[in-house]
């Protein structure tokens, strides 16, 4: 019976250890209150976005699977000045894209995301009447060994503050800032289509709450 014990007690240790690494990978955002924009003097070296370059890749899911795309950027600026960052992007919700579907389900879930399907135009992102979302950067701290970026998300005029981890570089006159993967409730923004926490007896055709995004920002340095 010891062992029996000691054994399912080894394996309790072992599954917490396990969800508290996947929760950790998560990085799982706590949407508060907008803040002031980080602000560098104007001796700060200015890097506008190449937005053929830069992209947001996102992933929702529901229990009957996943699916993953992008949004590209349409423009945005990053300063720099002694490890300072600041800066702000707009994003293009008009290019959200699928990645995981084809033909006709692709085309069917885009234009339900983007909201140009008739009388489906507020369950997602209605991106005739918002077709940009916005980020400003309003800090970068270091925890954990890792340098943690919080900022402004605006999505459908409803502006959160979020932080999460990102890493960035300079080569040469080009800066690449990378997030790691994270995540955003979604329903802070007030996109509730399909949303159990907001509607009751969805049964299984609920979609999570949580969208993962993982940015890739490529900018250029503007003498």
């Amino acid at each position: 019976m010891k062992i029996k014990f000691l054994s399912l007690f080894t394996m309790a240790v072992l599954f917490t250890a396990l969800a508290s690494c996947k929760n950790e990978a998560k990085n799982e955002t706590e949407a508060a209150e907008a803040e002031a924009a980080a602000e560098v003097s104007t001796e700060a070296s200015k890097y506008m976005v190449d937005k053929n370059e830069s992209e947001i890749a996102w992933e929702g899911a529901k229990p009957t699977g996943t699916h993953t795309g992008t949004v590209k950027l349409e423009s945005g600026v990053i300063r720099l000045e002694d490890s300072v960052l600041s800066g702000s992007f707009l994003i293009d919700m008009t290019s959200i894209l699928v990645t995981d579907l084809e033909g006709d389900q692709k085309t069917s879930l885009e234009d339900h995301l983007k909201g140009t399907v008739e009388g489906k135009e507020g369950d997602f992102f209605n991106v005739q009447k918002f077709p940009t979302a916005a980020f400003e950067i309003t800090g970068v701290t270091e925890k954990d060994g890792k340098k943690m970026m919080s900022g402004n998300l605006t999505l459908k005029e409803t502006k959160k503050n979020i932080e999460f981890p990102v890493m960035y570089e300079v080569a040469g006159n080009t800066m690449t800032l990378k997030s790691e993967p994270f995540t955003i409730d979604r329903t802070e923004w007030g996109v509730n289509y399909g949303s159990k926490s907001v509607f009751d007896n969805l049964g299984d055709k609920f979609i999570n709450d949580d969208i993962q995004l993982e940015f890739t920002i490529v900018a250029t340095q503007q003498m």
